[in-house]
C-alpha cells in the first residue's frame, strides 16, 4: 500500500473510532449488539466466532458452524492488542504497515498472545473511554473489522432492539 493509500487507510479507521462511541454499555447491550453479530454473520453465512468483553468479563461468545477453538485464541490475541494499544487491533496492525514494518517483528510483544490482525474493536463510553472489547474471528481480517464495524453502527442505530435470535 503506498504512502498515501496507508494514510487514507489510517484516517478511516480512526474515524470510525471516532464515531463509535457509546452512551453507555451494560450486560443487556452486550447481548444485543452480540445478537445483532450473530444475525449479520448468518445473513452473510460468515463462519465466525465473536466474543464481546468488559473489563475482564465475557458478557457474550457465540462460535458458529464452521468455527474452531483457533478462532477463540485469535480473539484472545486481538483483543490483547485493543487492550494494550487502546485501538483496534485493524488499525494498530495498519499503523505499523505504514511505517514499512510488521507488527510481529517491531511490537516486540509475544505473536502467541497478540496479533494485530483486523476484527477487535474498543468499546467506548462518552466521557468514560475504553471500558471492553468485542472481537470476530473468522473472516479475512478486514472483513472481520468490518463486521464489526457494521454492527456497531447499526447498534447505535438502534437496530439491536429488534433482533430475535
Amino acid at each position: 500500500m503506498t504512502g498515501d493509500a496507508a494514510t487514507d487507510e489510517i484516517r478511516a479507521l480512526e474515524a470510525d473510532e471516532q464515531r463509535l462511541v457509546l452512551d453507555t454499555f451494560s450486560n443487556d447491550d452486550a447481548w444485543a449488539l452480540g445478537s445483532l453479530l450473530v444475525k449479520t454473520a448468518r445473513e452473510r453465512d460468515a463462519a465466525v466466532t465473536i466474543g464481546i468483553r468488559r473489563g475482564a468479563q465475557q458478557l457474550f461468545h457465540c462460535a458458529l458452524p464452521g468455527t474452531s477453538a483457533d478462532n477463540d485464541a485469535w480473539i484472545a490475541r486481538k483483543s490483547a492488542v485493543v487492550e494494550r494499544y487502546g485501538a483496534s487491533s485493524y488499525l494498530v496492525g495498519a499503523r505499523f504497515r505504514a511505517k514499512g514494518r510488521t507488527f510481529e517483528d517491531s511490537s516486540r510483544l509475544d505473536p502467541d498472545h497478540y496479533a494485530a490482525h483486523g476484527g477487535a474493536f474498543p468499546l467506548r463510553i462518552r466521557g468514560t473511554g475504553m471500558v471492553g472489547v468485542v472481537a470476530v474471528s473468522g473472516l479475512p481480517q478486514a472483513e472481520d473489522h468490518a463486521l464489526v464495524v457494521t454492527a456497531l453502527t447499526a447498534f447505535l442505530a438502534g437496530a439491536a432492539s429488534h433482533v430475535v435470535v
